[in-house]
């Protein structure tokens, strides 16, 4: 049986849990921007910074668990004018990505707010034929914070 996936606030995930994932340098190896230790204040300030997005947007980055347990977190963020997908799983999770993603997609494809949805990669991702598959087109390269990732874009509403 596939295990059960929700979607719940990163506040309510116990900080070492978080600490946890984001210090493992498999997780590392893809996030170009994490370029800091993991500590309770680090995951303070994150969760904070994610809780500002849900109260600005009404929507923000999820906690996600698999059965109850936490696998990682990810969700739309407002970018400028633009709702960004992203997703950070702990490394034995990451086989459940293509699930949780179209969980999320069907999600931003229901919510009238989300016209389309873009989604920033590394360039130490390689295999991005699924991106092509569900439709994403890609837009190029853009810098972010100093750091260069591949940009695609989703339409979500339907044509």
């Amino acid at each position: 049986m596939k295990p059960e996936i929700t979607f719940v606030r990163l506040s309510e995930i116990a900080p070492d849990d978080i600490i946890d994932h984001m210090s493992d340098p498999r997780v590392a190896a893809h996030m170009p921007l994490l370029t800091f230790t993991w500590d309770a204040a680090a995951v303070a300030e994150f969760v904070a910074t994610k809780e500002a997005c849900w109260a600005r947007d009404g929507l923000g980055h999820w906690a996600i668990l698999s059965d109850s347990a936490y696998v990682g977190w990810g969700g739309f963020q407002k970018e400028g004018g633009e709702w960004d997908y992203g997703l950070v799983l702990k490394p034995d999770a990451f086989g459940l990505g293509a699930r949780i993603s179209r969980k999320a997609i069907q999600f931003a494809r229901s919510d009238k707010r989300i016209p389309f949805v873009t989604f920033l990669l590394p360039p130490s991702r390689k295999h991005l034929g699924a991106l092509e598959r569900i439709g994403a087109k890609h837009l190029g390269e853009v810098e972010y914070d100093g750091a260069i990732f591949r940009k695609y874009r989703l339409e979500t509403e339907a044509i």
